[in-house]
């Protein structure tokens, strides 16, 4: 057997069935994996979104060895100076909505999320407001709260009773988020770019349109940014696009290059409705993650890899619009940025699957949508490589093509 196999073995004997992963990967670099058998792939999922920067760069290497050899950990009853360094800089990637704002630190995106569900209803709480409204095909997390906030049933079978307080709308539809308001309403909750539900942008229109729902209602707007935020869509924060900023938002995936983080982060409104053990994490915000997050901003600052994420995703959706243009078959491109997706008239998983088989690790959102997320660093002579990947993949499975 080879190592690969020995390993896979491993795995379906002890981990608990919750994943189908079919390769193993030993290491990284840039755009690129391997396995054990040194097979190289281009990786566009970026261990979906969180390699932004690529893998193992050297600036957050070096970042996260060197804190790691003095204090990797010392818990939130003591301060660390990275993590105030960390917080400051957060709040001013925030731009001027967010002034006298604050951060609230953990170690996922859904803990993220699950922090700003819990600090809206404290916000709340003195009239007894508790619920928030939610988009359809959203996606917030794997916690009781936050798959519930999630609106997308496939997640939520099996572990009701689910948590009240939780109404639905649907996405780019201001008129049904105003249906979906009663008077114990105290949030609305969405994502500037729906990942897991498909790679569907909001519109500028909706974003401000919810912003101006919130004012008139006395709401706090919340914008998950787990998965399109630290630069993917070509700004800091996917609701940067629209100019109508949040009271909060949340952010983990990419913050830390690979270093489980997440983030809640407020505006002056919110800066101190979690008081003194009202909410805590004994990991969040140690000094390794917060060392890593660093060394990642400083990585996109200097490479202006938000500039990049820009023009690359262009050439990206370009390159996936000619394939909408040649097959029938590939009906839509959508997304921004450095995060796209090709709606496919069969199975998204079987176009993934065939992609890989020569060379190129895709992601799926749902069953008609193949993921793309590269590093924001992806060369374009990379980027030509695995269109040309695309391109022999989808002509094996589509023909020469059918489109009129």
């Amino acid at each position: 057997m080879s190592k690969s196999n020995d390993i896979k073995a491993l795995y379906e004997e002890f981990m608990m069935p919750v994943y189908s992963p079919e390769i193993v990967l030993s290491d990284g670099q840039g755009c690129k994996v391997r396995n054990p058998e040194n097979a190289t792939y281009y990786d566009f999922t970026s261990g979906i979104g969180v390699h932004n920067a690529g893998h193992c760069h050297p600036k957050v290497v070096k970042a996260i060895q060197a804190q790691a050899a003095v204090l990797g950990h010392c818990s939130n009853l003591f301060i660390n100076a990275k993590q105030a360094l960390l917080a400051q800089k957060l709040v001013k990637l925030g731009g001027p909505a967010f002034r006298g704002g604050k951060v609230f630190f953990c170690n996922s995106g859904g803990e993220a999320n699950e922090a700003a569900i819990k600090l809206a209803r404290k916000w709340g709480s003195p009239e007894g407001r508790y619920e928030i409204v939610t988009m359809r095909n959203s996606f917030h997390g794997r916690t009781l709260a936050t798959l519930t906030a999630t609106g997308q049933a496939w997640c939520q079978e099996g572990y009701d009773p689910l948590p009240v307080g939780f109404r639905y709308a649907d996405y780019n539809d201001i008129e049904s988020v105003r249906a979906a308001l009663t008077d114990k309403t105290v949030a609305i909750m969405l994502e500037a770019v729906q990942g897991e539900g498909g790679v569907n942008p909001a519109t500028g229109e909706f974003m401000k349109g919810v912003r101006e729902l919130c004012d008139e209602k006395n709401l706090l707007m919340i914008c998950d940014e787990v998965q399109c935020g630290m630069g993917r869509t070509g700004k800091w924060f996917g609701w940067q696009h629209s100019g109508a900023a949040p009271d909060l938002f949340t952010c983990a995936k990419a913050l830390a290059g690979g270093v489980p983080m997440g983030a809640l982060v407020g505006n002056a409104k919110c800066a101190d409705v979690f008081t003194k053990s009202s909410h805590a994490s004994t990991f969040g915000g140690n000094p390794l993650a917060c060392a890593a997050a660093l060394a990642v901003i400083s990585v996109i600052e200097e490479e202006k890899l938000l500039e990049a994420a820009a023009k690359t995703g262009e050439l990206l959706h370009a390159a996936l619009e000619g394939f909408a243009e040649k097959y029938d078959q590939v009906l839509e491109v959508r997304g921004r940025g450095m995060m796209a997706g090709m709606v496919v008239e069969g199975s998204a998983a079987e176009v993934a699957a065939l992609f890989r088989d020569y060379g190129l690790l895709v992601c799926t959102a749902g069953e008609h949508v193949v993921r793309f997320l590269p590093p924001l660093n992806l060369k374009e002579s990379e980027l030509e490589e695995a269109v040309e990947m695309m391109s022999d993949a989808l002509e094996e499975l589509y023909g020469d093509g059918g489109a009129e």
